[in-house]
């Protein structure tokens, strides 16, 4: 940490651009908005407010590409989290946040803290949070330290979790070399309010009390959105000081005593936010620029847990398990009682002010006294130069890649043992997926699902991201995220509400990577208008690279969906024997970016075909009619390992088989056609089934008594015992973590 410079030696010393600030924007805060030097407290508040991760300069005109508005969306991008009306007075809150560079350095608290995080944006909003979801991606399983980070991460979200008493019921874990110096660790959450509950992140009304609660400040997570805001490399596994601890039994108090604030004492509270990145500067002064006020502080009164703390490091701490309040005068103490009783802290730090100034004290000292615009409205947008990469143009000369089989069942059994398809069960049950008794499905299914109490609905809810697509066409690739998690909720029965992201992209002063994020935002944002499903909250993460090599670019998407009656919930594992089996969608020759590509090749490549849109959207909307009906026995999507891995998993975990007969070669078995389902359907109800589906659908088999998977092809056929395929899939990912390397 370097000793508090003068405003002079700050400038001569240059030391904002190792906080990420650059030349060009230290000049414009000291020429254009202050007309002086800042001190070094006020350098460190720009250097957080304006790095990527809380400002979104670079970002921030792709991402006005997103709708984000509907007749259900009663809060999107801008607060704590996105906010859907589900009927009744209810609506569902949810966001998705990453924390992929501090999970390198210290995994498990790296992964803990990214929950610890997501959970304090859904209960600042008002809402309790009922679920928890993540996606991991990884490098290969072939190195002890891959090994290492893998069962940290599990363990951190694992950890923080349980002690919330939270579910997680669902997930992806991806495996790919271009991950293994820099895992991404996205997690989301879900929660439920009451529309009268819903809170915003606000401090108005001059004289109003801000009170800080939750736990004491200290100096880990100093820098941590700088940190999250620059390049990963080798020399910076040492900067455990930009990575935060948590304490999840301290949070759950925290969050039962905000639930009881925000549901039962609305008339003491102004606004509430979360002290997340940037800690206690981010909190204040967003929540004073939104309410267009001042705001004067004094840090003498922030509770701290260690000695000498400086204003800069009070700032920029990141500590865990904090909030910030606004209350109205002559109700701290009505607060202050009511944490507590909680144990917990609450104390009055400042109040705020007319005008428009942000005013910081400190040991009898102003040492911040600058406009709160500065910090939040004024960042300067960074104009990207893009450029398509080379890659990309070559691609569109290349033949379509078709791969040459020599056995179907060979290669299903390769398949069902590739990281990335093989069972994740050793993994997921780390996580208690049953707490609340309210899963109704959990780890394992196209989407978790939780019933709402007191209520016959249910929210279904994935987290989908393919970086091998968006690799190859971003655009493309990008309407296949969103599209695979629709898929994912309809299958479970449920209608797509609206989705939450998390970016995951290299940096972005590459012009060839900038390009992919606008591209690939371009094809997402088509699919969310035409799915008619807006981009309520999210989180972009750039930077995400290891000494110099990117990750493939990354657009996580997390989706939640509504259950209208929870008993039509739709299992994806096969119900009844002798149902009729349909395959939803037409299969082509989708083979580029594919598990299969990548078993035979060992690399990705080529081009990606684009789809209509518009007609998957139609016979998706068609196919939950029939699921509302009561039409479908079970349902599958098909993505990874494509129709073949598929069936197989439709029959894991029962005693039933499967028999098909396909009018394919043995290839089409796997290719990865976006948009497509397996169904089964009972004989009762086959033909209003097919009335409503048309020809959308194609029969292909039925279900059956033998525990058999039993495939005909055009030019192959095989019959494969179940028993034998579903240990070759669960052993797979066991056997990887065991192995010495």
């Amino acid at each position: 940490m370097n000793k508090e410079l003068t405003p002079e030696q700050i400038k001569e010393q240059k030391v904002y651009l190792e906080w990420g600030l650059t030349q060009k924007e230290y000049e414009y805060i000291c020429d254009k908005l202050l007309g002086r030097l800042p001190n070094y407290t006020e350098t460190g508040l720009f250097s957080v407010m304006w790095s990527e991760h809380c400002s979104y300069k670079k970002s921030k005109p792709v991402l006005k590409l997103f709708p984000n508005k509907n007749e259900r969306v009663l809060q999107g991008p801008g607060e704590g989290a996105g906010i859907v009306d589900i009927g009744d007075n209810q609506a569902v809150v949810f966001k998705a946040e990453s924390h992929n560079h501090p999970s390198v350095v210290e995994p498990y608290e790296g992964a803990a803290t990214g929950v610890g995080g997501i959970l304090r944006d859904i209960f600042s909003m008002g809402a309790r949070p009922i679920a928890s979801l993540d996606s991991l991606h990884f490098g290969e399983i072939d190195n002890a330290r891959t090994k290492y980070l893998i069962n940290e991460v599990v363990a951190g979200i694992g950890g923080y979790g349980n002690c919330m008493g939270i579910p997680t019921v669902a997930g992806e874990i991806t495996f790919d070399d271009c991950y293994a110096g820099n895992p991404l660790v996205n997690a989301m959450s879900v929660g439920i309010l009451d529309q009268s509950h819903i809170q915003k992140g606000q401090a108005k009304g001059i004289g109003n009390a801000v009170m800080y609660v939750g736990a004491k400040t200290g100096r880990d997570g100093i820098h941590g959105a700088t940190f999250a805001s620059a390049d990963f490399a080798d020399d910076k596994e040492t900067q455990r000081s930009a990575v935060q601890v948590g304490d999840p039994f301290m949070e759950k108090l925290l969050m039962e005593a905000c639930i009881e604030l925000t549901n039962n004492h609305q008339d003491w509270l102004v606004g509430i936010q979360d002290m997340g990145a940037a800690g206690i500067v981010s909190s204040s002064c967003e929540m004073s620029s939104k309410a267009n006020s001042g705001m004067e502080l004094n840090l003498d009164m922030v509770p701290q847990r260690e000695e000498g703390m400086s204003a800069y490091e009070i700032m920029l701490s990141e500590s865990q398990e904090r909030m910030l309040l606004c209350v109205k005068k002559g109700h701290e103490n009505d607060v202050k009682k009511l944490f507590e009783d909680y144990n917990l802290e609450a104390v009055v730090i400042g109040r705020v002010t007319e005008g428009h100034d942000y005013i910081l004290h400190h040991k009898g000292e102003v040492v911040t006294n600058i406009p709160v615009s500065t910090l939040t409205d004024d960042v300067l947008e960074e104009p990207s130069e893009e450029r398509v990469p080379q890659r990309i143009l070559d691609n569109k000369n290349k033949d379509t890649w078709v791969p040459q089989l020599s056995s179907a069942k060979e290669t299903l059994e390769a398949l069902l043992q590739q990281p990335t398809i093989a069972s994740k069960k050793m993994f997921t049950e780390t996580y208690d997926s049953q707490v609340r008794t309210s899963t109704v499905v959990g780890p394992g299914s196209d989407a978790g699902v939780i019933r709402i109490r007191g209520t016959k609905k249910a929210l279904a809810m994935t987290t989908d991201g393919n970086g091998r697509f968006i690799y190859l066409n971003p655009e493309v690739g990008g309407k296949i995220a969103v599209l695979e998690a629709a898929t994912n909720i309809i299958s479970s029965g449920a209608l797509p509400l609206a989705i939450t992201d998390c970016l995951n992209y290299g940096d972005p002063n590459d012009p060839e990577i900038y390009w992919e994020l606008h591209q690939s935002i371009n094809g997402m944002a088509e699919a969310c208008r035409t799915l008619d499903t807006p981009v309520i909250s999210g989180n972009v993460s750039l930077y995400n690279e290891n000494n110099g090599e990117a990750i493939y670019p990354t657009a996580m998407i997390g989706m939640v969906g509504l259950i209208k009656d929870v008993y039509r919930t739709v299992p994806s594992f096969v119900q009844n024997t002798g149902d009729k089996l349909y395959l939803v969608g037409k299969t082509g020759n989708d083979f580029n970016g594919s598990e299969l590509q990548k078993l035979l090749n060992n690399k990705i490549s080529g081009d990606l075909n684009d789809f209509d849109l518009e007609k998957v959207n139609s016979y998706l909307k068609n196919l939950l009619v029939t699921m509302e009906q009561g039409l479908v026995s079970s349902s599958h999507d098909l993505s990874e390992g494509g129709l073949g891995v598929s069936l197989a998993e439709m029959v894991f975990g029962t005693d039933k088989g499967i028999k098909v007969s396909l009018d394919m070669k043995k290839e089409l078995l796997f290719s990865e056609t976006p948009g497509r389902l397996v169904v089964s359907v009972s004989k009762d109800n086959v033909a209003a089934f097919e009335e409503i589906m048309g020809e959308d659908i194609t029969e292909i088999g039925e279900v059956q008594v033998d525990h058999q998977l039993d495939i005909t092809l055009t030019d192959d056929n095989f019959v494969a015992e179940v028993s034998e395929l579903e240990k070759l899939w669960e052993e797979a990912i066991p056997c990887l973590m065991k192995s010495k390397d």
